[in-house]
């Protein structure tokens, strides 16, 4: 079993927009994530732990600016929290190991997919390319991401 958590040298390596995101609860401007448009087949894991987050299968389109899906790869891996900032409710994401604030969850999503829209930002991302997974310490996750 992988061992996923912070370290001193994972933060040193963010950049600036990185950091504000994920350290600082911050958000990238929409339409600026470099995933926002990856259609690519793979997972997503926590820039800063490494933990896996999301599966390329769950990524929708929802034309809201930010990289979106249906659920989490590993439901123990994405916490929620009540966000009150803002002057507004909302549920932000976390990653459970790495404490990184990856986004907002909002009951907007594909009905027939739970109803659920994990709206994520690029910056708190890495993504993993499906024919990368197995060399990078993936590969039990193959089969959550689909063929191409």
């Amino acid at each position: 079993m992988a061992k996923y958590e912070k370290s001193p040298d994972a933060i040193a390596a963010l950049d600036p927009v990185q950091y504000n995101v994920t350290q600082e609860s911050g958000t990238e401007r929409p339409w600026t994530g470099a995933l926002n448009g990856n259609k690519e087949p793979g997972i997503y894991v926590d820039i800063v732990s490494g933990e896996p987050l999301f599966a390329s299968s769950a990524k929708f389109e929802s034309g809201c600016g930010w990289p979106s899906f249906t659920k989490p790869l590993v439901t123990q891996h994405v916490t929620e929290h009540r966000d009150a900032s803002l002057g507004m409710m909302r549920v932000e994401v976390r990653s459970h190991h790495g404490d990184s604030h990856l986004g907002h969850v909002f009951p907007d999503g594909p009905a027939d997919q739970g109803g659920l829209r994990y709206c994520i930002n690029s910056a708190s991302l890495r993504f993993i390319h499906r024919d990368d997974m197995d060399s990078e310490g993936y590969g039990e996750f193959l089969t959550e991401v689909e063929d191409v």
